[in-house]
């Protein structure tokens, strides 16, 4: 079995020096899994489905929200590895023109790992996207030395556009294979709602994310167990992933002083988001609760990247403890019919149905994208 296998497992066995045989020597197109005759089990049923601001990085054991600058990389502390870790080390790195924390989730024990929600910088003025905030993951990920087998999507953004695709092309360059790009199983629905709107042809879409999670499902990243939890409202396809004593949720909660994300998007629901958020608020109290957006408010020092179940139970002004599902859906509903739409809105969920991939560039070489116009008055 060739060294570039990409089922994590698999690649375990043989950095040990196990000798694995092949019982097949065709791999599918996006080598999403490996078909091998070892013992290791298959994680789940792997179904195919057919500006980066510097100064803002930090890592768990590092003072939340507290700038720091490029140095950051050389002097983040780590969590002492043991021979088998249960706790991963977690780098937050903030994007500060859309307000997103991207993660890098590693195992300590064999520098595996995960890149959750990574950002593709994109300029309205000018039309162009850049990769600036990409490659300082890149950067984060060679100076750690670490191995990347997941690009985690928590769904799909209307915000920012997804970097998974460049990522998953650059370290497959860079670390001898590519990492699988994962997202929850109701993806689908997602693709084809806004396909439809856009016009975007199904062959870009329907065959862009490696492996499909269920609710529940238990993967690794590297010896650590993770698992992907299902927390509808904000979007219906919205999943989080907890790792040890960590819950990377996305746009579901928010911090304290924010509280939760818009339910106004097709499929999203104020009812099934009050659900989630009271789903995580029900681990335990140490449980720390990782944010995918922060906008800080007046009087916040800067941008936080978690809190634990206990302040938010405490602290949450849309979720702590007493406030019903009643109250909730009125506050969200609303709070939501007030809002304006997101600034990319139309850039972001074109590329991101797609996986993070462009579209097909046209007879000229162009690559477009589609803006719908609202016509205020009667048609002329």
């Amino acid at each position: 079995m060739s060294l570039r296998c990409r089922f994590p497992a698999c690649r375990k066995q043989l950095a040990a020096g196990l000798n694995l045989t092949p019982t097949s020597a065709t791999h599918p197109l996006s080598h999403a899994r490996c078909f091998s005759s070892c013992n290791i089990r298959p994680l789940g049923q792997n179904r195919r489905y057919s500006s980066f601001r510097p100064g803002l990085v930090s890592s768990s054991t590092a003072s939340v929200g507290k700038p720091q600058g490029l140095s950051a990389f050389r002097n983040m502390s780590s969590t002492t590895a043991s021979q088998k870790a249960t706790e991963p080390i977690i780098h937050d790195v903030f994007e500060q023109d859309t307000g997103t924390w991207q993660y890098v989730v590693a195992d300590p024990s064999t520098n595996i790992a995960a890149i959750i929600d990574p950002v593709l910088d994109y300029d309205r003025a000018s039309q162009s996207i850049t990769t600036r905030t990409a490659d300082s993951l890149l950067a984060l990920v060679k100076e750690k030395r670490y191995k990347v087998d997941w690009v985690l999507e928590t769904h799909v953004h209307a915000d920012h556009l997804t970097a998974a695709s460049y990522l998953q092309r650059r370290l497959g360059q860079e670390q001898g294979y590519s990492p699988s790009v994962a997202i929850g199983k109701r993806i689908g629905q997602v693709q084809k709602f806004f396909g439809q709107r856009y016009g975007v042809p199904e062959e870009q879409y329907g065959v862009v994310f490696d492996h499909l999670l269920d609710d529940d499902e238990k993967f690794e990243i590297g010896d650590l167990q993770a698992m992907a939890m299902h927390l509808p409202g904000h979007t219906p396809d919205h999943m989080g992933y907890k790792v040890g004593d960590n819950v990377f949720c996305g746009d579901s909660v928010f911090n304290a002083d924010i509280g939760t994300a818009r339910c106004d998007f097709p499929g999203g629901s104020a009812d099934s988001l009050y659900s989630s958020g009271r789903k995580l608020l029900s681990l335990p109290d140490n449980v720390k609760i990782w944010t995918g957006h922060d906008y800080p408010p007046q009087g916040r020092s800067g941008p936080r990247a978690y809190m634990t179940v206990h302040e938010h139970r405490e602290q949450n002004k849309h979720l702590k403890d007493g406030i019903t599902e009643k109250e909730f859906v009125s506050m969200r509903n609303e709070r939501d019919a007030t809002l304006a739409a997101p600034r990319m809105l139309h850039q972001s969920l074109q590329i991101n149905i797609r996986g993070g991939r462009l579209p097909t560039p046209t007879e000229d070489g162009h690559r477009m994208l589609r803006l719908p116009l609202d016509l205020k008055g009667p048609e002329w």
